[in-house]
């Protein structure tokens, strides 16, 4: 059990105390202060596991069975002893230039917080350790948790999204670069970042109706005092959807943008093969003529009759290429 614990510690006043092993006990001495709770971190625990945390702290069945199931949309669960949110941070690989999402649940109740992660796209080292440097606002509880996590996450939504559009900026200009004709490869990067993007908008889109509803009041377990601080949560994340919102729009512009000049570029080929296709024309015409086995045919015993004839094909060619070069077909 040990093995998927990543951390587990009962904060009192806003401090670190090291409690009791056994959940049980830790969480009676967290609820018998009044001042205190229990965070205890979790790393894609299995279903026994997890199952003896689930009973100490009485979660929800059907929060349990989604905290261990993962693949699930941001959300905010009610339930009768706890308040359930999923969360899926992002992460973005800067050689591969590639995003993805791991998932984050956390569970708050009566003086526990109980945090259930899969995936590596969460920041909750750094999330205990700047709320443990700052004990005045850890003594607000849970719900300073829930906060600290979920600002963390959003934030971490717009460095992101920065990235993301450095990365379309430069996709851009080598789109539209002079001479950049390598069509299957330019469409498959475009591909690949729209996919980032939608991998993107799938984290961060429904997290606001979460956001929201925290940022109201009602909410059990949430501290009545936390709602302009998790107003300013939904305020940033609003702004990171802005910001993926306006880079699916910019990918589908150039992508468009993309398939247009490819289809002018189709366009002037073809004009330039019709343009030579017409100007051999001509003189597989006028051989094709000539090179029937008649007898009587017209200048056939003329000894001017050949460079008559090769004149004739060379002079068309010659006429064909000056009109078309003028036209712009070559």
């Amino acid at each position: 059990m040990r093995a998927v614990i990543v951390d587990c510690a009962i904060y009192r006043d806003g401090r670190r105390t090291e409690g009791p092993s056994d959940f049980a006990e830790a969480l009676a001495q967290a609820r018998a202060t009044g001042d205190a709770f229990l965070w205890v971190g979790l790393h894609e625990p299995t279903e026994g596991e997890f199952d003896h945390v689930a009973e100490e702290f009485g979660l929800h069945p059907l929060a349990v069975e989604d905290a261990l199931k993962a693949h699930q949309r941001p959300k905010l669960e009610v339930y009768d002893d706890s308040l359930f949110v999923v969360l899926k941070p992002i992460v973005y690989e800067a050689e591969s230039d590639t995003v993805s999402a791991g998932e984050l649940m956390v569970f708050i109740g009566d003086s526990f917080v109980v945090t259930v992660r899969h995936g590596e796209g969460a920041p909750l080292g750094a999330v205990r350790e700047r709320l443990e440097a700052e004990p005045a606002v850890l003594r607000h509880g849970p719900t300073a948790v829930l906060y600290a996590i979920s600002d963390a996450v959003v934030d971490h939504y717009i460095e992101v999204a920065a990235e993301l559009q450095v990365d379309l900026e430069e996709m851009e200009t080598k789109v539209f670069a002079p001479g950049g004709r390598d069509a299957k490869n330019t469409a498959a990067r475009i591909y690949t970042f729209k996919r980032q993007v939608l991998e993107f908008r799938r984290a961060a889109g429904p997290l606001a109706a979460p956001m929201t509803r925290l940022a109201s009041a009602g909410v059990p377990f949430v501290h009545e005092h936390s709602q302009p601080f998790f107003r300013d949560v939904s305020d940033h994340l609003t702004r990171a959807n802005e910001l993926v919102e306006s880079l699916d729009r910019l990918v589908s512009d150039i992508l468009a943008a993309h398939l247009a000049q490819m289809g002018v570029r189709q366009n002037d080929d073809m004009r330039k093969i019709s343009a030579w296709a017409a100007m051999a024309a001509v003189p597989t015409m006028v051989a094709g003529v000539y090179g029937m086995n008649f007898e009587h045919m017209p200048e056939l015993r003329q000894t001017w009759g050949y460079p008559l004839v090769v004149l004739l094909m060379a002079g068309a060619m010659a006429g064909l290429y000056r009109l078309f070069k003028r036209n712009g077909w070559l």
